[in-house]
């Protein structure tokens, strides 16, 4: 990696922290050495950027320090791009039009001579809408019910095709390459249990709220069945 990406990127892990980042940190992040990472801070003060902390403690950009606009590869370039092509090829219309908006956001911030290079590009990598409103069905009333902590009732058919009525408390939902799962707290069973969307009949708001708790959240779900993969928003 070139001294410039390098610089480029230990600016974007500064500004994407609130709290100080040590040495050690950014290091491991861009899998260099500590020296380097203090040669590097050195460079950015001299170049202006307003950079607080010293070794030992850790580094932060002052409040109110301005960065230029971030640049992308074409390597980080393809992988914001695929990201939003899976978005529209398995979410639903919500998220759909969101990922849209953001690409539109990403294409108005690149440099011109980037906007221009790209223009009539041709893309290698599809996701093809394959049944998408099938496999994503009732996703956006169930992503209300997560966003806001509200009970949904639920019509359901299991792989034997045995259809059961329930009140879950949603708690998050997880893609599986072919399927969406929705993990939730099942009032009947007392127990957390998992429902594939493409099985569900039909999915309602209620009017009942429910808190999350250390023993029913999304995260102690994920933690004690999938200890691998991460909950962090920023992963």
């Amino acid at each position: 990696m070139r001294k410039s990406e390098r610089l480029l990127q230990l600016l974007v892990l500064l500004r994407g922290r609130r709290r100080a980042s040590t040495a050690n940190e950014l290091a491991n992040r861009l899998q260099v050495s500590q020296r380097t990472i203090y040669r590097d801070i050195q460079s950015l003060l001299l170049s202006g950027v307003d950079i607080v902390g010293e070794a030992g403690v850790g580094y932060c950009l002052q409040p109110g320090s301005g960065i230029s606009p971030l640049m992308f590869n074409e390597k980080e370039l393809e992988a914001l791009v695929l990201g939003i092509r899976l978005v529209k090829g398995w979410a639903d219309d919500e998220l759909c039009a969101a990922a849209s908006t953001a690409q539109d956001k990403i294409k108005a911030v690149l440099p011109p001579q980037t906007q221009q290079a790209h223009e009539h590009k041709l893309t290698k990598y599809l996701v093809p809408d394959y049944h998408r409103q099938t496999h994503a069905k009732f996703s956006e009333i169930i992503r209300s019910g997560i966003d806001s902590n509200t009970v949904i009732k639920i019509e359901y058919r299991d792989e034997k095709e045995s259809a059961s009525s329930r009140r879950l408390k949603p708690l998050g939902l997880m893609f599986w390459g072919a399927k969406w799962t929705l993990v939730a707290w099942c009032q009947l069973r007392d127990d957390y249990r998992a429902f594939r969307l493409d099985r569900f009949a039909d999915a309602k708001l209620t009017e009942e709220s429910f808190n999350t708790s250390a023993n029913c959240s999304f995260e102690n779900y994920v933690q004690q069945f999938r200890p691998e993969i991460s909950t962090s928003f920023w992963d």
